[in-house]
C-alpha cells in the first residue's frame, strides 16, 4: 500500500514537473517574441519618426521655396479676357490692390465702361479695350496697344466665355461653334499674341479659366462643357511647350462659383424650366463658392506658377470619382439628366437669356445668394441699357 502511494505520488511530482518546465518554456518563448515584437515597434516607430520628420522639412522647405519665388503683381500689366463682369472683374479688383496695371478686353463697351469706373475709383491704373476674341486681327492689334501702352504684358487672364443651357436635341451645329470660337478659338489667339511679348521680355504668367465642366461632361451643357474640354486641353498642352521660354500657365479648374453670371447665360427648350434648375444649383452655397475666395485662389495660382488648380471640394470630388470611377460618375449624370426638363416643341430652339426665362420658380429664396451678386459683379449692365433704350 506504502510503495503503491509513493508511485503514485511520484508520477504526479513528474507531471508537475513537466508542466512547470512546459510553462517556463513557454514563458521564456513569450517574452523573447515579445522582445522582438518590441524591437520590431521601435524600429517603425523610428521610421515613421523619420518618415514624419521628412513631411514636415518638405513642406517647411516648400513654403520658404514659394514665398522666395512668389510673383509680386506690382507695377505688372495684366491682360484679362472677358474681364467687364463676374469673376474676372473680382480677380481686377485683387490684383489692382496689389498694384497691377489692370487692361480689361470685352465686347460690350457700356460693360467695360462701368468696370473702369469702378476700379479708377479705388485709385487703379486701368485700361479697357472693346475686344472680339473670337477675331484673331482684333486681338493682335489690341494686345500691340497694350503693350505700346504699358510697355509689356506680364500676366494674361483667358476667362471669356458662353453658356448654353439646354437639351442636346435643340442644341444647333453653330451653338457648339459658338462655344469653341469663345472657348478655345479665343484663348488661343490671345495665347499665341501674347506669347510673343512674353518670349521677349523673359516670361510670363497665363491663367486660363476653364470649368469643371471641361473634366466631366455635365447633361444640358453640351456646347460648354465640349469647348472646355477642348480648353483644358489646349491649356496643358501649351504648359509643356512655353515653360522654356519661362511662360508659366495655369490650367483653373473651377467648381460651380457665385458671381452673378446666371441672368447672362443663355436657354433653350423649355427655357423656365432650364434657368430655374440653372440659378438655383449655381447659388446653393453647399454646392457654389464665392466669386471673392475663387478670385483668390486663381491669383494665388498665378502668383506661384502652379500648374494646375480645382476649386471647391465638390469639384476635387467629382474630378477624383471621375478618374476612380467613371462608370460610376457616367451612372450619376445618366440619373441626373432624368429629372432635367425635356426637349420643348419647335419654340425651343429658340435662345433667351436669363432676364428673358424669370419665372414664379426662378428668381426664388434658393437663388438669393447669387442673385446677390448680379449687380455686384457688373453683370445687369447690359439689361439696364436695353431697358434704357428701349424706354
Amino acid at each position: 500500500m506504502v510503495s503503491g502511494y509513493w508511485r503514485k505520488q511520484k508520477k504526479v511530482n513528474m507531471k508537475n514537473n513537466l508542466l512547470k518546465r512546459g510553462q517556463k518554456s513557454y514563458l521564456r518563448t513569450f517574452l523573447f517574441k515579445n522582445q522582438r515584437r518590441m524591437k520590431r515597434t521601435k524600429r517603425n516607430m523610428r521610421w515613421v519618426g523619420y518618415l514624419g520628420a521628412g513631411v514636415a522639412g518638405f513642406l517647411a522647405a516648400r513654403s520658404i521655396y514659394r514665398k522666395v519665388t512668389a510673383y509680386d503683381f506690382k507695377n505688372r500689366s495684366v491682360v484679362i479676357a472677358g474681364g467687364s463682369r463676374g469673376l474676372a472683374l473680382v480677380l481686377a479688383r485683387q490684383l489692382a490692390a496689389e498694384g497691377a496695371k489692370i487692361t480689361l478686353l470685352a465686347r460690350d463697351q457700356a460693360e467695360l465702361e462701368s468696370a473702369e469706373a469702378e476700379l479708377k475709383s479705388t485709385g487703379a491704373e486701368v485700361m479697357v479695350w472693346p475686344c472680339d476674341i473670337r477675331d484673331q486681327k482684333q486681338v493682335e492689334e489690341t494686345l500691340g496697344r497694350v503693350v505700346r501702352n504699358f510697355g509689356r504684358i506680364d500676366v494674361l487672364i483667358n476667362n471669356a466665355g458662353i453658356i448654353q443651357v439646354g437639351p442636346v436635341e435643340q442644341m444647333t451645329v453653330q451653338d457648339f461653334r459658338d462655344a469653341m470660337e469663345v472657348h478655345f478659338w479665343g484663348p488661343l489667339y490671345t495665347i499665341l499674341a501674347s506669347r510673343h511679348y512674353m518670349q521677349q521680355q523673359g516670361g510670363g504668367r497665363i491663367a486660363n479659366i476653364t470649368s469643371i465642366g471641361g473634366k466631366i461632361s455635365v447633361p444640358h451643357l453640351g456646347p460648354y462643357t465640349a469647348s472646355k474640354f477642348a480648353l483644358v486641353g489646349l491649356s496643358d498642352g501649351m504648359r509643356a511647350e512655353l515653360a522654356k521660354d519661362n511662360i508659366l500657365i495655369t490650367t483653373i479648374v473651377p467648381g460651380l462659383m457665385r458671381t452673378g453670371s446666371h441672368v447672362n447665360a443663355r436657354f433653350k427648350g423649355r427655357y423656365k424650366n432650364e434657368y430655374a434648375w440653372f440659378s438655383s444649383f449655381d447659388a446653393n452655397p453647399l454646392a457654389s463658392t464665392s466669386a471673392e475666395s475663387a478670385a483668390r485662389q486663381i491669383v494665388d495660382a498665378i502668383r506661384h506658377g502652379d500648374p494646375h488648380l480645382t476649386i471647391t471640394p465638390q469639384a476635387r470630388i467629382l474630378e477624383l470619382a471621375n478618374t476612380v470611377a467613371p462608370g460610376l460618375v457616367a451612372r450619376g449624370m445618366r440619373f441626373m439628366n432624368r429629372f432635367l426638363p425635356k426637349p420643348a416643341p419647335e419654340q425651343g430652339y429658340e435662345s433667351r437669356s436669363g432676364w428673358e426665362s424669370w419665372s414664379d420658380a426662378s428668381p426664388s429664396i434658393l437663388t438669393q445668394p447669387a442673385d446677390k451678386e448680379i449687380s455686384k459683379n457688373n453683370q445687369d449692365v447690359r439689361f439696364e441699357e436695353e431697358k434704357r433704350v428701349n424706354l
